[in-house]
C-alpha cells in the first residue's frame, strides 16, 4: 500500500510542480547555477519518480540522497558527488488544494550572490524534481537509514533542533570536525549524529564526531590552497589546521554503516529510455 500509494502521488506531484522547475538551478546548493541542463525538466521528472520509486519500494520514510553538478571526471579522486539533501516521505499539499503522498526535500544550498552570500548558507525544503534537474550525471548515491535512525530523523527534520544545526558561513571544503563553516554535507552529519547521540548540543556533536567520524581527505596544492579564496569566495580553508578534509557522500555513508546507523548505502542509476 506504501509503495502504491506513494508512486500515485509522486506521478501527480511531478505533473503539478514541472512548469516552476526551470529556475531550479538557480538555487542549486553545489553551484549549478546558470550551467546547462544535463537532463531536460521531463527527464529530471522522470528521473525523480524513479528514485521515489526505488525509496518507496524499500519502504524508506527517510532517505539521504546525492547528486552532482559537475561531471564525475571532474571531481576530486573519491569523491562521486558533490550536494546531499534528506528526502522525507510527507503529505504534500499540491498546487490547487489537494493533499497527496510523496517524498519532501530538505536542502542547505549556498546563496546565489545577489540576494545572499555565495559564502552563506540558508534551509530550503523542494522535492525531487528541483533536485534531479541539476543533476550532472545519470546516477545518485542514496543511504538508506535504519528504522530507529528513520523515525528519529523524520522527528528532527524541520523542527526547531534542526535549524539550529545550522551554521549559516559556508564553505565547499568545510571541515566537519569544526564548527566555523558548514556545507550541505556536514549539515547532514551534523543531523545525523544528533539523531543517532540524542542531543542538540553542538559542543558535543562536534566532540563525538571528533572521536567517530573520518572525512574525506581532499587533496589540494600549496597554490590551490592558498589562492582559491581569492577566486572563489565559496572556497575558504582556514578551518583546517591540517590535510583539507570534508565530509562527502563516501565518508557519510561508511561512517552510518560502520556504527550501524545505516541499513545500506547504494547508486541508483537513471533508466534511459
Amino acid at each position: 500500500m506504501f509503495r502504491a500509494a506513494l508512486i500515485a502521488g509522486s506521478l501527480a506531484i511531478s505533473g503539478l510542480l514541472l512548469p516552476g522547475a526551470a529556475s531550479a538551478g538557480d538555487e542549486s546548493g553545489d553551484s549549478a547555477a546558470g550551467a546547462k541542463p544535463h537532463l531536460s525538466a521531463p527527464d529530471a521528472a522522470a528521473f525523480g519518480k524513479q528514485i521515489e520509486q526505488d525509496l518507496a519500494a524499500k519502504g524508506a520514510r527517510v532517505a539521504i540522497v546525492f547528486r552532482t553538478s559537475r561531471p564525475h571526471d571532474k571531481l576530486p579522486p573519491g569523491i562521486a558527488y558533490t550536494h546531499g539533501a534528506f528526502w522525507v516521505h510527507s503529505d504534500i499539499t499540491t498546487n490547487d488544494g489537494r493533499t497527496l503522498q510523496g517524498y519532501a526535500v530538505y536542502n542547505l544550498y549556498h546563496g546565489d550572490g545577489k540576494t545572499l552570500p555565495v559564502s552563506r548558507s540558508y534551509l530550503k525544503q523542494d522535492f525531487p524534481l528541483n533536485f534531479a534537474i541539476v543533476s550532472a550525471e545519470d546516477d545518485v548515491g542514496v543511504i538508506i537509514p535504519t528504522p530507529e535512525m528513520q523515525r528519529r530523523l523524520k522527528a528532527l527534520i524541520g523542527s526547531p533542533d534542526y535549524e539550529h544545526l545550522h551554521i549559516t558561513d559556508y564553505s565547499l571544503v568545510s571541515n566537519p570536525l569544526d564548527a566555523k563553516y558548514q556545507n550541505c554535507v556536514e549539515f547532514l552529519l551534523d543531523v545525523v549524529a544528533s539523531a543517532a547521540w540524542e542531543t542538540e548540543s553542538y559542543p558535543q556533536i562536534k566532540a563525538n564526531l571528533g572521536k567517530w567520524f573520518t572525512p574525506t581527505t581532499v587533496k589540494a596544492g600549496f597554490l590551490q590552497r592558498t589562492l582559491g579564496p581569492m577566486a572563489d569566495a565559496r572556497l575558504r580553508t582556514d578551518d583546517h589546521p591540517g590535510p583539507i578534509r570534508t565530509a562527502t557522500y563516501e565518508s557519510l555513508s561508511a561512517f552510518m554503516l560502520e556504527r550501524g546507523l545505516a541499513s545500506e548505502a547504494y547508486v541508483i542509476k537513471r533508466n534511459i529510455p
